[in-house]
C-alpha cells in the first residue's frame, strides 16, 4: 500500500501544527511525515498518488510566499517549479487556515489559490468542507456553497481543530487510500 504524502506551507508554524495533527490521526502506516513545501521538490510530490496539501492564508487571498511578506519561501515560491508536471490521476485533499474574526472579509481565501494551482495541473481535488460553524463575511475558497477543502481557524476556534480534522479525514481517507492502494 502506498502512503499518503502530506505537504504544507507555513509562516508562523500553525499550518505545520495542523499537518502534524492530520499525520497523527492517519498514523505512520498510512501517511508519510509532513514536509514543509520549502524543503520539498516536485518529484517528491509526484512520488505519491494521494496527497494532502495545506496552506496558511497570507496577503489578500494570495498564494502565500515571500513576495507577499512570508518570512520563508512558501507555496508561491514553490509553484513555478511545477511547470511541466502533470498531476492527472492523483487525488489531492486540501486544508487551509484562516482567522474568521480578524480577516472576515477574506477568510481562508488563500485556499482557493492552492486549489486552482493543483487543479490546473490536472489533480482530482477532493474533500470539500461545509461552511457551517464559521462566521465571516467572505471567502474566495467557497465553491458551490462549500469550502474547497478543510478550513481551520486555530486562533479563533482551536477547540474545534481536532474534531474538524477527524470528521474531514473520515470523509477523505477512503478516497485517498483507494488511490494510494491502486498505485
Amino acid at each position: 500500500m502506498g502512503k499518503i504524502g502530506i505537504f504544507f506551507g507555513t509562516d508562523t508554524g500553525t499550518t505545520r501544527l495542523v499537518a502534524k495533527k492530520i499525520y497523527k490521526q492517519l498514523g505512520d502506516d498510512l501517511a508519510a511525515k509532513p514536509k514543509n513545501i520549502n524543503r520539498a521538490s516536485p518529484e517528491e510530490l509526484m512520488g505519491y498518488d494521494a496527497l494532502i496539501l495545506g496552506t496558511p492564508s497570507y496577503g489578500v487571498g494570495d498564494l502565500p510566499g515571500t513576495a507577499v511578506g512570508c518570512m520563508e519561501p512558501n507555496w508561491a515560491d514553490f509553484a513555478p517549479q511545477l511547470d511541466g508536471y502533470d498531476f492527472s490521476g492523483k487525488k489531492v485533499a486540501l486544508f487551509g487556515l484562516g482567522h474568521q474574526e480578524r480577516y472576515a472579509s477574506r477568510f481562508a481565501s488563500s485556499l482557493i489559490k492552492l486549489y486552482q494551482l493543483f487543479y490546473g495541473y490536472g489533480a482530482d481535488i477532493i474533500g470539500r468542507w461545509s461552511i457551517d460553524g464559521y462566521e465571516f463575511e467572505h471567502s474566495d475558497a467557497i465553491m458551490d456553497g462549500q469550502f474547497v477543502g478543510l478550513v481551520i481557524d486555530h486562533r479563533g476556534q482551536s477547540f474545534l481543530t481536532d474534531e474538524r480534522i477527524e470528521t474531514w479525514l473520515s470523509q477523505v481517507k477512503p478516497l485517498l487510500l483507494c488511490q494510494a492502494e491502486a498505485a
